[in-house]
């Protein structure tokens, strides 16, 4: 297949439009942040560092840590930009950008998103590692693409429906994240579960301030959840979009955030800087 210049959007050097990256620029192994400060945070920890770029809110360093090479990219925030990164992402691996047509061998990244979190659970303190295994999406990139989900996504997705009584214009969706990914980040310092991406920091998180709220007691109902020990641990803006877009494309997803907040117990850091640096060597350790 020829992507047409219109659909395939490539800057003046034919390095992906909104990224500005070329395919030498990108490892297999991608930390994904939201914050453009962040992605210093992790290159500090790598061996070498091979190449730096910045466009838009895009910011990018590439390097080796202990014999592996790894990208560090900003990604801003929301998933608008989620879909925006992933396809592009996807692009540089999978598609030659001078023939314009996909490549006959497909390359499968690893993507793991570092952020922050509110939390959901009152016994699960601040400054947690909370790492999800599934999203749950009040956003709606998902509904734009015509990609099937599993029988148990959509068990799960609809029991979350049924429990939480959104308003029928809200159409969430659930999937799973990468169960190599988890597995390798999985451990004693982890709390491990759903993942709820809202798509935005007020309402969509239960917050109010001079608008009324269209969903009632949303933060309560997503913390009484309970399938099978399988419990909603945290609101973030991203997962779902990383998730669902990285395995219909073949490559590998999860988030690892640490908790900033807990929000049934109105608590938030006085200060996390110690704590995401240590999150980030934990990360860099084990993908």
């Amino acid at each position: 297949m020829k992507y047409p210049h219109s659909e395939l959007v490539l800057n003046a050097q034919g390095q992906v439009y909104h990224l500005g990256l070329s395919p030498e620029h990108l490892a297999p192994n991608v930390i994904l942040v939201g914050d453009q400060d962040r992605v210093a945070l992790v290159s500090q920890f790598f061996d070498q560092i091979e190449h730096r770029s910045q466009h838009r809110e895009f910011t990018c360093h590439t390097g080796t840590y202990k014999g592996k090479r790894i990208t560090a990219l900003s990604t801003g925030i929301g998933t608008d930009n989620l879909d925006i990164t992933i396809n592009e992402l996807d692009a540089l691996v999978n598609i030659d950008l001078e023939k314009r047509d996909d490549k006959v061998e497909k390359t499968s990244l690893n993507l793991v998103r570092i952020g922050t979190c509110g939390i959901l659970q009152a016994d699960v303190p601040v400054h947690s590692y909370i790492l999800s295994s599934h999203a749950y999406g009040l956003d709606n990139i998902a509904h734009f693409y015509d990609v099937s989900f599993s029988a148990q996504e959509q068990q799960l997705n609809d029991l979350l429906d049924t429990h939480l009584g959104l308003p029928e214009k809200i159409k969430p969706y659930f999937i799973s994240a990468s169960e190599d990914l988890v597995s390798k980040l999985r451990s004693e310092k982890t709390t491990e579960g759903i993942t709820v991406t809202s798509s935005g920091f007020y309402a969509p998180q239960g917050r109010q301030l001079r608008l009324k709220l269209a969903t009632s007691q949303l933060n309560e109902k997503l913390g009484d959840f309970n399938h099978q020990g399988l419990r909603v641990n945290n609101f973030e803006m991203e997962s779902s979009a990383l998730f669902f877009l990285g395995k219909a494309l073949g490559h590998r997803a999860t988030t690892i955030c640490l908790g900033i907040a807990n929000r049934p117990n109105g608590e938030f850091s006085k200060g996390y800087g110690k704590e995401m640096n240590e999150l980030i060597e934990y990360v860099l350790d084990r993908i």
